[in-house]
């Protein structure tokens, strides 16, 4: 009897999980992708190929020493369109109007108050416990909201790492950077037994956004 065949994936989760891996390395080689993706690299090329096709990724060669140099694949702004929905185009026509018709700081009034109203929402959801375990269903919740969040351990530290690869209100946030700081303000007021930090900021750099939890003495 015959060794079985190596199976693979099917080519839409492969196709997907090419995107989902690149939103949340930046950017990778195909050999990269594939190793992730338990696949071969010659599959994974025929998808980023296709993906590059239709605009959803690019590649740009990088020398790693002696040899052809290798293409590093990163999303484009299409590839990353293909994480949101359809409520931003109401959200942002809603912030235009409240911009244009209030005062300078009606917007950053607003969001502050949603920044409250939210934080006490995710506090009677995630409960009480240990940080690590309430850290675990505000990423939970995270996700079901559209964000691509991970925790890690702090190397640095005793405390913890969010890294939000995809961020649901992107566009908002471009358009109103104010959107960020009430993000901010919002896990300062989940977690008020923790100093929060951003140490990631896709807006100025980077493919994600990022926080540092670290427990308060006491």
């Amino acid at each position: 009897m015959g060794t079985p065949s190596r199976t693979t994936s099917s080519p839409a989760p492969t196709r997907d999980g090419v995107l989902s891996l690149l939103l949340r390395l930046g950017e990778a080689t195909a050999a990269e992708l594939a190793e992730s993706l338990g696949v071969s690299v010659q599959v994974t090329r025929r998808h980023l190929r296709g993906l590059e096709d239709e605009g959803f990724v690019e590649a740009s060669p990088s020398a790693e020493g002696p040899g052809r140099p290798s293409n590093h694949w990163r999303l484009t702004d299409a590839g990353h369109g293909r994480f949101h929905d359809g409520s931003e185009t109401f959200a942002l026509g809603l912030l235009h109007s409240i911009a244009s018709s209030m005062p300078g700081d009606a917007i950053e009034g607003l969001l502050q108050n949603q920044a409250d109203e939210k934080a006490a929402d995710y506090r009677s959801r995630i409960g009480l416990g240990p940080l690590n375990e309430r850290l675990e269903r505000l990423v939970e919740l995270r996700r079901v909201e559209g964000y691509v969040a991970e925790l890690r351990p702090d190397p640095d530290s005793n405390g913890w790492l969010i890294h939000e690869y995809h961020c649901s209100v992107m566009r908002i946030a471009e358009e109103f950077p104010v959107v960020c700081d009430q993000e901010l303000q919002l896990i300062r007021r989940t977690f008020p037994d923790c100093h929060i930090e951003r140490i990631h900021w896709r807006l100025e750099e980077g493919h994600s956004c990022g926080f540092r939890l670290t427990p308060l003495p006491g």
